[in-house]
């Protein structure tokens, strides 16, 4: 990584999601590092250091309990209790996942699907100072 350049994590199982947050996340002037799975993104955050971190709710096909990303969220925690986590989630029952990723200590909650700007706004209010220049199209 990149010492001068802010890397983030991001941690979701659709390709196509990882894809877009990437390109959004550097036209931001932001590295960054994507997977596909808790397990992973573990593996990444203990190997590397990151400015912060995107990570789903849910990873297994047809699971809407957000307990695979609460457990992630708690993991991460435990590696570095500063890492700023921003957890996003499709899921239709978003005020109990919103409040228990809160309670599980969550720096920012976005409902999928949400703009890039909201976006971009929550990764550079949570990094603050790293100068990342700010996407002209948002």
């Amino acid at each position: 990584m990149t010492a001068d350049i802010p890397a983030v994590l991001v941690a979701d199982d659709q390709r196509d999601v990882r894809d877009a947050l990437r390109l959004l996340l550097k036209s931001g002037g932001y590295e960054v590092h994507c997977v596909e799975s808790p397990a992973a993104a573990l593996e990444a955050a203990s190997a590397g250091r990151f400015a912060a971190a995107l990570i789903d709710l849910n990873y297994t096909r047809d699971t809407t309990s957000g307990e695979e990303g609460l457990a992630l969220l708690a993991a991460l925690r435990e590696l570095d209790a500063e890492l700023p986590v921003i957890v996003m989630t499709a899921n239709a029952q978003y005020h109990l996942s919103q409040r228990e990723s809160e309670w599980a200590g969550a720096s920012c909650f976005l409902t999928k699907p949400f703009s890039p700007a909201s976006l971009l706004s929550a990764v550079r209010r949570l990094i603050p100072n790293t100068g990342a220049s700010p996407d002209p199209k948002s």
